[in-house]
């Protein structure tokens, strides 16, 4: 393993179960902090700075940076590496369980960026995706299969939950392919870093988006039935409430989930809504 040139003697071992792969090349990562369109006014949260160098190079540009770490070996490191950077701020904890608003509240709008680990991605990026808060932009290296999974469109093997919720709450692109060389260690799985600007609205109106959602994914439980067949145990409806929901949106009662587009759920989250059928 490649020693990071600011790590303390005697090195770092990464930590497989915490899925870390590093990156020290600067020239790359100040190239990420560019496609992330960070500015010298924005204010950046990064999860799972590692051993500080994108951290670094996001030091250099943004006016403040607040970097969450789960593994406090990792603390002393950061200090070494992030010395003289009054304006980051590194915090010991867990992205999945750390209260995020009570940390993020006083960074007023904000970018994400971040080397995630890829076994929690998909997790990572449902709370983000949640969070009620001014988030400008979410920028992410992420397993290839992830990110096919983010920019899917209807049909694809790909396609499913996340990719509705990432398209209607941010417009996800692939910016740059990452070789696994660029890693300390290399990860088994191509590498690739994925940009999403949030929304200002969203790209269809719903009345409800907890039951869009909920809709999504009773769309997808099961993705070999079809979408009659997964809305009656999801929403307690008859065959024939669900056929005549369906019909109500516009729908073929013989449609799989993974063919709805974004306006075709929007219709079918508002026939829902109409319905007096509904289980709470």
């Amino acid at each position: 393993m490649n020693q990071h040139p600011h790590a303390p003697k005697g090195g770092y071992r990464a930590k497989q179960a915490l899925g870390q792969h590093f990156i020290s090349d600067e020239k790359l990562l100040d190239e990420l902090v560019r496609l992330s369109n960070v500015g010298e006014e924005d204010s950046v949260f990064e999860i799972g700075p590692g051993l500080g160098g994108l951290t670094a190079a996001l030091a250099k540009t943004a006016r403040q940076v607040i970097a969450l770490e789960v593994d406090q070996d990792l603390l002393p490191i950061l200090r070494v590496t992030l010395h003289g950077c009054e304006h980051v701020q590194v915090v010991q904890g867990d992205v999945m369980t750390t209260d995020l608003h009570a940390l993020l509240s006083p960074l007023g709008p904000f970018h994400v960026v971040a080397n995630l680990p890829y076994y929690l991605t998909t997790p990572i990026l449902n709370r983000l995706f949640h969070l009620s808060l001014p988030v400008q932009s979410i920028n992410v290296m992420v397993q290839k299969e992830a990110a096919d999974r983010l920019v899917a469109q209807p049909d694809m093997p790909s396609y499913g939950p996340l990719a509705v919720l990432a398209q209607y709450k941010a417009e996800p692109r692939v910016v740059m392919d990452i070789p696994r060389s660029a890693f300390s260690p290399p990860p088994k799985a191509e590498s690739v870093f994925v940009c999403m600007p949030m929304r200002s609205k969203p790209p269809i109106e719903v009345a409800d988006e907890a039951r869009l959602f909920r809709l999504v994914s009773a769309a997808f439980a099961m993705r070999r039935k079809t979408l009659l067949n997964n809305l009656m145990p999801a929403f307690g409806l008859s065959r024939e409430q669900a056929e005549a929901v369906l019909e109500a949106a516009g729908l073929d009662t013989r449609v799989r989930g993974e063919a709805l587009d974004l306006p075709a759920f929007a219709r079918l989250a508002e026939a829902l809504s109409r319905s007096t059928a509904i289980a709470p």
